[in-house]
């Protein structure tokens, strides 16, 4: 099984913090050392050459025959092994050594074929390095939490409004064309704007083109639908003036479909608008969806599994269930069933299924695919879909796996103990 990071881990914030710990911790790793081996170099030089100094006295003192030096002697013990050989040698040279627990600066040099040594306290050099380095931690520790803090602040902030513009984003996708980010850094000409503050007023400003257009688009459909009501109403009653007559009949029928064509325009306008508004009452779901069935005039055949009351405008969801059962019968194959789930009702037929498009993106207007392969539709699936939005309810179109079309509208779940309505 592969590995996956927490979620958490894919955010901005944490990617900055870590970026930011990372740096800080090399560059504080970076000069600490450099410091480090400076004031290291440094404090060896100067111990060197007092050890020196002391050793060319002391070499003085023993040619003379004097008393040697405190700390000074003729292969003394704990004199480093290197240093002893360096010094019987014919050399000079120094070596940072133990001595009874405490750092030593040893200096020999040759003296009658043996080492000549003499040693100075290394103590409080080895402390000012073993301080320094203890000062370049802490110093660093320091500096990181305090720029992990500050760093994360300024990240936070930066995030916090790449988020709000995201939400925005996802108000605009659903739907609520009147979302917006409205950032105050770009309504301020004082202020230069960040990459934050330009994305956010290009999101703006194309919300409100789409609106625009939109509007635009709703205005001009339901201005064609308003103009077409009026000759379409003196054609029909022009039409039932004709002799009886096969060409009649067919004026009369394609009348009526651009009156129904008409009417839906006028539906899918309102739906549009957000002008709808609820009419509720407590309903029980299977009388409601035979009542549905029988009035697509089609035999449809419809199982109660389980009926409940639900709460919801009785009309629209008429609307919904008639407009799916007409849709699967003119688009389908018999038989077509309605069934009732509980909350859950799904109207199914046996022809050849919904076309991709439909069932990966909804219904679109006017796209019609018919024949094998496909199933077409109008404007009865885009105004099924508005209708179930306006009542809250969930419409899906699946392709049933045995074959045929399947659209699945899911209610809202009841109250607990709704009360028995009136006989």
């Amino acid at each position: 099984m592969r590995f996956r990071l927490p979620a958490w881990t894919a955010t901005l914030t944490w990617k900055s913090a870590c970026f930011i710990v990372v740096m800080c911790c090399t560059l504080a790793a970076v000069l600490g050392g450099l410091v480090h081996v400076e004031v290291t170099r440094q404090t060896v030089h100067t111990a060197r050459e007092k050890a020196l100094a002391k050793l060319t006295d002391t070499a003085r003192a023993y040619e003379a025959g004097d008393p040697l030096p405190h700390g000074s002697g003729i292969d003394p013990a704990g004199l480093p092994h290197a240093l002893r050989e360096l010094a019987a040698g014919g050399s000079r040279g120094t070596a940072v050594a133990m001595l009874d627990g405490v750092p030593t600066m040893w200096a020999a040099g040759p003296a009658d074929g043996r080492a000549l040594a003499t040693t100075i306290d290394y103590s409080q050099s080895a402390s000012t390095i073993s301080g320094l380095d203890n000062a370049i931690i802490g110093s660093s520790v320091l500096a990181i939490g305090l720029t992990l803090l500050v760093g994360a602040f300024a990240v936070t902030r930066v995030t916090r409004r790449l988020h709000q513009t995201a939400l925005v984003a996802r108000r605009i996708s659903q739907g609520d064309l009147d979302a917006r980010v409205d950032d105050p850094r770009a309504k301020d000409p004082g202020r230069y704007p960040d990459e934050v503050t330009t994305v956010a007023g290009a999101l703006d400003t194309m919300a409100s083109t789409l609106q625009a257009k939109l509007l635009s688009e709703q205005r001009f459909t339901a201005d064609v639908a308003h103009e077409l009501r009026t000759p379409l109403t003196g054609l029909s009653a022009a039409a039932e003036l004709l002799p009886e007559s096969r060409p009649t009949e067919m004026v009369r029928e394609r009348v009526r479909t651009m009156r129904q064509l008409t009417e839906d325009l006028l539906e899918i306008s309102r739906l549009d608008s957000g002008s709808e508004r609820l009419e509720t009452d407590l309903h029980r779901l299977g009388p409601l969806a035979e009542r549905a069935a029988r009035a697509a005039g089609r035999p449809t055949e419809v199982a109660v599994v389980r009926d409940l009351y639900v709460e919801t405008d009785r009309r629209r969801l008429e609307r919904v269930l008639g407009n799916l059962v007409a849709n699967a019968h003119k688009h389908g194959r018999e038989p077509v069933v309605l069934t009732v789930d509980g909350p859950v009702v799904s109207v199914r037929d046996h022809g050849d299924g919904y076309p991709e498009y439909l069932v990966a993106h909804g219904p679109q207007r006017f796209r019609t695919e018919a024949g094998a392969g496909g199933k077409g539709h109008g404007l009865g699936l885009t105004i099924a879909v508005g209708q179930a939005e306006v009542i809250g309810a969930d419409l899906v179109f699946r392709n049933a796996p045995d074959g045929g079309a399947l659209a699945v509208l899911t209610l809202p779940l009841p109250p607990p103990h709704p009360p028995t309505p009136p006989t």
